[in-house]
């Protein structure tokens, strides 16, 4: 009986730490598209809107750029000092309410940046909710996530992610077939 070569022997073991590196890299984009959209999906199985922040008149409290999550909510059960989002026009606004008129079905405003209340106070009917949460930077990601370009970006990085782990597999397959042989 022949004992094996260094080189055979060591071309075995080198046959395993390709597949292996490709099987982590693979499955580490795929973990890392799944993680990074997870913020802007989850929370829509649970009932909230998500909205980008693009104008900083709620600053510092929720800064340009933040995503917030809006939960649906009463009218007449939002207090003063809560933050609301409203449709006004074709804008969707975020700012503090400084009154809940009920009486008259109206909110009376602010944002925490702005010196003064808002001019139009806002109807029940134009109320999306209460926002709920707010993570400042997420919502450029958002941003990207939601363009054409961007939902490109995901699906190439998941398709990259899972041809490597298919590459891993399919070389794995050629290394057992070769020592077969």
């Amino acid at each position: 009986m022949q004992e094996p070569s260094l080189s055979s022997h060591g071309k075995k073991k080198g046959g395993k730490v390709l597949p292996a590196f490709l099987n982590i890299i693979g499955t580490l984009i795929l973990v890392g598209v799944i993680a990074a959209c997870l913020p802007v999906t989850v929370p829509r199985f649970f009932g909230y809107e998500i909205y980008n922040v693009i104008s900083g008149s709620m600053a510092p409290e929720i800064p340009v750029g933040s995503i917030i999550y809006v939960e649906p909510c009463d009218a007449p059960d939002i207090a003063a000092g809560e933050i609301i989002a409203f449709q006004s026009g074709e804008s969707i606004i975020t700012h503090r309410v400084t009154e809940n008129n009920s009486v008259e079905g109206k909110f009376t405003t602010k944002g925490d940046a702005n010196a003064e209340e808002d001019f139009n106070t806002v109807s029940y009917d134009d109320l999306i909710g209460r926002v709920a949460n707010h993570f400042p930077y997420l919502g450029g990601m958002m941003a990207l996530f939601t363009s054409t370009m961007g939902k490109v970006y995901v699906v190439a990085f998941a398709a990259c992610g899972a041809m490597l782990n298919l590459l891993a597999v399919r070389i794995r397959d050629r290394r057992s077939e070769d020592d077969e042989e």
